[in-house]
């Protein structure tokens, strides 16, 4: 029997300020139906609710280049929002919800290595597994799953993991790790869909396609068979997750045909492998998730497992 340890849930209000542009998929509601979803269910009585602080400059210039971080921190939004690409506006209170997303893992960090917590769900917004090193693109300003890694690796680990099971590929944090032997990058992600992503071939990079339309017996197999051999390799001191929720069927933005029940299903697979390699070790950070009616349901169902395991 696994022994007691706290769950925390990470968040800020700023998160729920940033505009991502009218009649867009990445809004506010998407925290909020969380937020409702696990209150009708009891989790959060659970779960030590904990505010986000800040990520400094320092944190951010561990995995972005300075120009990227000066020019997300001075962009001038005094007269309408900066677009940093077509899809990525950043308005007037965008700015202190990033700071506040990427400080919410390097939290969570902290409190699963001083053993606070076994595991942790930062629910924050904007996303950030498509920032890349040096740019924001794809609703993702500064890489949060990125930073709370480097924030591990300051700390003295050598062997982290990060899962990413979002429809779409995290190409900020494979941008950022690619090559780094002490991070390995476990994805699943449907293709072709943005942002387009054909891999490398890079060691460190576990990457696991889906054709559209694929769905639980694809995504299981995929982990079974490419992502939970080569973790019990890796033997990681701490497992990271990008969480998101758009592989789900009712998902507005993409193909594939994942349920609910694959969410409880892979965090029990993520957790026997924290069981045995790093003591519970797992922090999660919310990336997609665009219909607020599975959203919701989704994050439960992944939540669950790791709530009833304390």
């Amino acid at each position: 029997m696994s022994p007691f340890r706290p769950v925390a849930w990470i968040t800020h209000p700023a998160c729920l300020r940033h505009g991502a542009g009218q009649n867009h998929p990445e809004c506010p509601q998407r925290l909020q139906v969380i937020e409702e979803r696990l209150r009708q269910k009891g989790l959060l009585d659970f779960m030590q609710q904990i505010e986000a602080p800040a990520a400094t400059v320092e944190q951010l210039l561990r995995v972005h280049d300075r120009a990227h971080v000066e020019r997300v921190l001075h962009a001038d939004t005094t007269h309408g929002p900066f677009w940093h690409d077509p899809d990525t506006a950043q308005d007037a209170d965008t700015l202190e919800a990033v700071l506040h997303a990427a400080g919410a893992g390097v939290k969570a960090v902290d409190l699963v290595l001083s053993g606070q917590a076994g595991f942790a769900f930062c629910a924050v917004r904007p996303p950030g597994h498509h920032a890349e090193r040096g740019r924001a693109m794809g609703f993702c300003f500064f890489n949060s799953v990125a930073v709370a890694a480097a924030h591990a690796m300051a700390q003295g680990l050598e062997r982290i993991a990060i899962l990413d099971f979002d429809v779409h590929y995290g190409n900020g944090t494979a941008n950022i790790f690619a090559g780094d032997e002490r991070v390995v990058l476990y994805s699943t992600y449907q293709n072709p869909l943005y942002p387009y992503w054909q891999s490398p071939g890079i060691d460190n990079l576990v990457d696991v396609s889906l054709p559209p339309h694929s769905g639980s017996a694809q995504f299981r197999a995929a982990v079974s068979k490419h992502w939970i051999p080569r973790m019990l390799e890796q033997k990681p001191q701490l497992i990271l997750v990008s969480a998101g929720f758009d592989a789900h069927a009712e998902d507005p933005l993409a193909g594939l045909q994942f349920s609910y029940e694959d969410y409880a299903w892979v965090a029990g697979q993520i957790q026997d492998v924290a069981e045995a390699c790093c003591p519970g070790r797992v922090v999660a950070t919310l990336e997609g998730g665009y219909s607020l009616h599975a959203l919701a349901r989704c994050v439960e169902q992944f939540l669950q497992p790791f709530v009833t395991a304390t």
